[in-house]
């Protein structure tokens, strides 16, 4: 007997699509319902400018939750590596200070990565507790190196460095945003379409049938928090750039933001699947809905229930889109292996 196809169910082919259509409706409203804010550019480079450090922390947690995983350090990180490059790019009055604070603050980054994957990998402590652990231990080592004071680049700026990443296009388009968008397209590509990101969906789906399939678990999962690592590392780099200013405690309005991109966005809590281009999405809808809220004039009282109906709407409209065509992805690729026949069956 043939089975009845949803009529969505080509919908559901279409990644981020339930994703997008809550933020075309979000804007929408607000378009209406601020119409003055909203007709303007100015709102919307604000979001471009103001969004792309919580969606590149979002983005490297797609991968970790794809995974099967949690970071909870990555908060820790976005303070570290602003540390870091602010450190470097005040101290040594050289051309080449701030490439250098950059590239060391992305290899404090992948340090962090890479100690949190082999507490996980190889020692086995669930990923929950060495992350929050590393979260507490690195925002400590943060502010011990920083007195506890915050360190003022402006001084130093402009410089090559801040007009690559946070300078304007045009004189009106942060340049994060095509940073964070470029990224996107990548991560993206390595999730869909690259052997790491193949492995990533296989140990999240099941990661005893992925050592079986010849899946290095070990080593993958290593890799997975060191590229974490350096990812959020690189969201500090744009904040602090952006601000002109590290401060200790930055990066620590991160953490539920960006789980909440990467869950409105459609990626699996479970682990095995998950979507780059969702989380993408999701980010900007979480940045526009408390300015937007807050443009329509509406009561302050208001903001959180809004927010979390506007959340709710994306992740009910992920699901009524995908049901029924949300199978794992060892199930999705189950025809490539072939079947194992005992000699009894055989017989």
């Amino acid at each position: 007997m043939k089975q009845k196809r949803s009529p969505l169910a080509f919908l559901a082919r279409i990644e981020g699509l339930p994703v997008f259509a809550v933020l075309v409706a979000l804007y929408a409203v607000l378009l209406i319902t601020a119409t003055n804010v909203f007709t303007g550019y100015r709102i919307y480079m604000s979001f471009l400018q103001t969004i792309p450090p919580v969606l590149v922390c979002g983005l490297g947690l797609t991968l970790v939750i794809t995974a099967g995983e949690i970071d909870l350090s990555f908060p820790a990180v976005v303070a570290l590596s602003g540390f870091v490059f602010a450190w470097v790019f005040k101290n040594f009055n050289s051309p080449w200070a701030a490439w250098a604070g950059f590239i060391l603050a992305l290899a404090a980054g992948a340090l962090v990565g890479y100690v949190n994957g082999l507490l996980v990998a190889r020692i086995g402590v669930p990923s929950i507790m060495a992350t929050l652990a590393a979260q507490f231990f690195w925002y400590g080592v943060t502010v011990l190196l920083a007195n506890g004071l915050q360190l003022n680049i402006k001084e130093v700026i402009p410089n090559i460095v801040h007009t690559i990443f946070v300078g304007r296009i045009g004189g009106i388009v942060p340049c994060q945003a095509i940073w964070a968008l470029v990224l996107a397209v990548f991560l993206w590509f390595i999730l869909n379409r690259h052997k790491f990101g193949e492995e990533i969906m296989f140990i999240g789906d099941n990661a005893e049938v992925a050592r079986v399939m010849g899946i290095n678990v070990e080593a993958t999962r290593i890799k997975l928090f060191t590229v974490h690592g350096m990812i959020a590392a690189f969201a500090g780099l744009l904040l602090t750039l952006e601000i002109n200013v590290f401060f200790p405690t930055q990066g620590a309005g991160f953490l539920l933001p960006a789980m909440a991109t990467v869950f409105i966005g459609g990626t699996s809590i479970a682990g095995g699947l998950g979507s780059i281009a969702g989380t993408f999405f999701g980010a900007y809808i979480i940045g526009s809905l408390e300015a937007g809220i807050v443009a329509t004039t509406i009561s302050g009282y208001w903001v959180q229930l809004i927010e979390g109906l506007v959340m709710g709407a994306s992740v009910v409209l992920n699901v009524v889109i995908s049901e029924g065509h949300g199978a794992t992805f060892v199930n999705r690729v189950r025809g490539w292996v072939r079947p194992v026949r005992s000699p009894e069956r055989e017989r």
